[in-house]
């Protein structure tokens, strides 16, 4: 049995000198092996610490998916830097705040990202440095080849029911032992290639890079999500393992029509919220090995998955906790029987210790060793989770999570909003888009065009409201609560 402790040094340099001419990433087709990795990730770690990356900083990735991302989640540990990987379809402002949040050091952009880092030079305490200044020459660095497991690995955006984003910091042993429990659960073969295309900025894209390395697989990467390469990479590189979201594999299927998908794909992981059970059969009918993963960005993605032998005849069941993990389900602080619905909360070596730089909102959702998720699911007698909603108010739409309150807040700060309510509503192709009813102070005369556009200027695309309706008043309850469900019934 080995140490865990051997898991102290450096997992890519530990996987260069097992398997160093195995391919490590295959980006625009071509193979790049792990030593090849192991010494991009050198080259980079001094270009970080030439830049004056020291132990401790905090080095924003502001970088699509690719091999310069990849490149940086391994050389910024070397430089005993904590990686803060940031959504690349926030605005400035958004992006502003992160950065200002977790008191980065760095912010590496390269020239697709060139205009938001431009916009973000006015941050405190933060240099900017293009990617590609990155692996220069530079003078020889002393670098960081071993890592306590405690030790903070990255941080992660995630936001609460409030809206406002949160740090979750993920140690290395949380991103160890969340990669050893998905192999217990899924199993592992010596050929797997796991398709990178959900966003590297993601805790799920993270996962994927991590054990990519773990394991000893090759990462195949997209810089984005589109049907008919995935299908095209599932076809051609051998893919065996895909991460997606309802929406995403709704669009595969529609794109790839009554084509059957290679016998070497073994695992499709089904995630961001729970799955339309006519999609789930669909995929039942066309031998699509579709497995439901229930996970959150505090700990360190899976928390359960449904395991092979069980995806038909569990179907729309999110499995078993994996190993290592614990799931409950409480309501009103008392254990819920089988079948009886209340929050999930989950512990575990995969949990994260907290939130970075809050104290009070770490003390709120994490108690003795359980996180309380906020979401809603129930247990049966076997022990299968079944996710019954995400959070009351949350939307999740294309796979992205929208929270109302951050929403709500940019609409009320126009001048002639008094006050907004935003909630869920269906939609074929993103499965669920945010709309807002606006209630206009005495007075004022705008219309949705205007209160749209001042939307688009503050929030990343996909938080931006598709509808605006207008209402004389909001629907509250006895407390002056707004009653975001009366407005879902209401007609558009």
């Amino acid at each position: 049995m080995i140490d865990i402790r051997f898991f102290e040094r450096d997992w890519l340099r530990i996987r260069a000198a097992l398997t160093p001419d195995r391919a490590a990433v295959i980006a625009g087709g071509q193979p790049i092996s792990f030593a090849a990795l192991d010494a991009r990730a050198d080259a980079v770690a001094g270009g970080l610490v030439a830049h004056g990356v020291s132990d401790g900083d905090r080095v924003a990735v502001l970088l699509p998916n690719g091999v310069p991302f990849i490149e940086l989640v391994h050389a910024a540990p070397r430089a005993g830097a904590i990686v803060v990987p940031l959504n690349i379809r926030l605005t400035p402002d958004e992006l502003a705040w992160q950065l200002h949040d977790c008191g980065a050091s760095t912010l590496v952009f390269d020239d697709s990202t060139a205009a938001a880092a431009e916009a973000l030079r006015g941050v405190p305490g933060v240099r900017a440095c293009h990617a590609s200044a990155l692996d220069a020459a530079h003078p020889p660095a002393t670098l960081r080849y071993e890592s306590s497991l405690d030790r903070v690995h990255s941080i992660i955006y995630t936001s609460g029911t409030t809206g406002t984003p949160k740090g979750a910091m993920l140690t290395f042993a949380n991103h160890l032992w969340s990669a050893i429990g998905s192999m217990q659960n899924l199993g592992l073969r010596a050929d797997d290639r796991l398709l990178a295309s959900l966003p590297m900025f993601h805790v799920g894209g993270m996962a994927v890079l991590l054990r990519g390395v773990l394991y000893g697989n090759a990462v195949v990467v997209q810089d984005s999500f589109e049907p008919a390469r995935v299908n095209d990479a599932i076809d051609r590189n051998g893919v065996t393992t895909i991460s997606v979201v309802a929406n995403m594999l709704r669009r595969m299927l529609d794109e790839r029509g009554e084509r059957p998908y290679p016998a070497a794909l073994r695992t499709v992981l089904l995630g961001g919220g729970p799955a339309p059970r006519e999609l789930l059969e669909e995929c039942a009918r066309r031998g699509l090995p579709v497995l439901q993963t229930y996970g959150l960005t505090e700990a360190a993605s899976q928390v359960a998955t449904l395991a092979p032998a069980d995806a038909l005849r569990r179907l729309g069941s999110a499995g078993k906790p994996l190993p290592g993990t614990e799931i409950r389900i409480e309501q009103d602080g008392r254990a819920c029987v089988a079948g009886e619905p209340g929050e999930i909360v989950v512990r575990g070596r995969t949990i994260s210790p907290g939130y970075w730089g809050r104290p009070a909102e770490t003390a709120a959702a994490f108690h003795d060793g359980w996180l309380r998720t906020g979401d809603i699911g129930s247990l049966d007698a076997e022990g299968y989770l079944y996710v019954l909603d995400r959070r009351d108010d949350l939307i999740i739409s294309g796979g992205e999570n929208v929270y109302p309150a951050e929403v709500e807040a940019v609409l009320q700060s126009h001048p002639a909003v008094l006050e907004a309510a935003v909630f869920g509503a269906p939609d074929a192709r993103w499965g669920s888009v945010p709309e807002a009813v606006v209630v206009l102070r005495p007075g004022a005369a705008v219309d949705a065009d205007e209160i749209l556009a001042w939307c688009r200027a503050r929030l990343a695309r996909y938080k931006t409201p598709a509808r605006i309706r207008f209402a004389d008043v909001l629907p509250r309850n006895a407390a002056g609560k707004v009653q975001r469900r009366a407005l879902r019934r209401q007609p558009a």
